[in-house]
């Protein structure tokens, strides 16, 4: 059983950076691919960045490319996010999702298999 815990969200205003971290438990984190995806009320949950294991290759979802950076540090045991240029429409609950083993960036909620309960990002017009 892999733990995650999420922090760094809060209240922004439109145009404002915030940088979300993620750290998981275990010893076997250089293993491990990561994902964080996001999920408004009413709506489905929504890929956002992933690393592979390597952290070689990065993928990001249309809404955020350019805007968003996904990096990862595994002496930390830690996977982030940083967000730029941010928008009301990224208002949402930031979910950081762990797959343990694979070679590739993966980009579809049931590839994962532990996830985080969240943090919510909230950003104002």
């Amino acid at each position: 059983q892999v733990q995650l815990a999420e922090t760094g969200g809060g209240l922004v205003q439109a145009g404002d950076s915030l940088r979300l971290s993620c750290t998981t438990s275990g010893r076997t984190f250089s293993t491990y691919a990561l994902g964080w995806f996001r999920q408004a009320p009413g709506k489905e949950r929504e890929f956002v960045a992933g690393i592979s294991v390597s952290g070689t290759n990065t993928g990001y979802g249309d809404s955020v490319k350019g805007r968003f950076t996904i990096t990862r540090d595994n002496a930390k045991n830690t996977v982030y996010l940083q967000m730029t240029s941010m928008k009301p429409e990224d208002t949402a609950l930031y979910l950081c999702a762990v797959r343990v083993g694979g070679g590739s960036v993966y980009t579809v909620v049931y590839e994962y298999d532990f996830w985080g309960q969240g943090t919510q990002v909230t950003v104002s017009s």
